[in-house]
C-alpha cells in the first residue's frame, strides 16, 4: 500500500521510540490500532451503503430491457423483410 521496506520500518520505530518513549510506546500502538480497525469499520458501513443505495437505484430501472426490446424489433423487421421477399 505505502511501499514501505523492512529498513524504513525499523527506522520509524527508532524514531517513535526515542520521541515517545518506551512507556508511551505500547500505550500509541494500541489507539492507532483502535483508530484504524474503527476507520475500517466506518469505511465498510459507507461501501455498503452506496452499494445499497445503487442496487435501489438499478432495481427499478431493470425492469427496463432496452436490449430486449432492441433484439425483439430486430426479429420483428427480419419476418416483415422475409415476407416481403415471398
Amino acid at each position: 500500500m505505502f511501499d514501505i521496506g523492512m529498513q524504513e520500518l525499523i527506522l520509524i520505530f527508532i524514531v517513535a521510540l526515542l520521541v515517545f518513549g518506551p512507556k508511551r510506546l505500547p500505550e500509541l500502538g494500541r489507539t492507532i490500532g483502535k483508530g484504524m480497525a474503527e476507520l475500517k469499520r466506518a469505511m465498510y458501513g459507507i461501501k455498503e451503503q452506496m452499494n445499497s443505495e445503487l442496487n435501489d437505484i438499478k432495481d427499478p430501472m431493470s425492469h427496463l430491457n432496452v436490449t430486449g426490446k432492441i433484439e425483439k424489433e430486430a426479429a420483428t423487421a427480419k419476418d416483415s423483410k422475409e415476407k416481403g421477399a415471398e
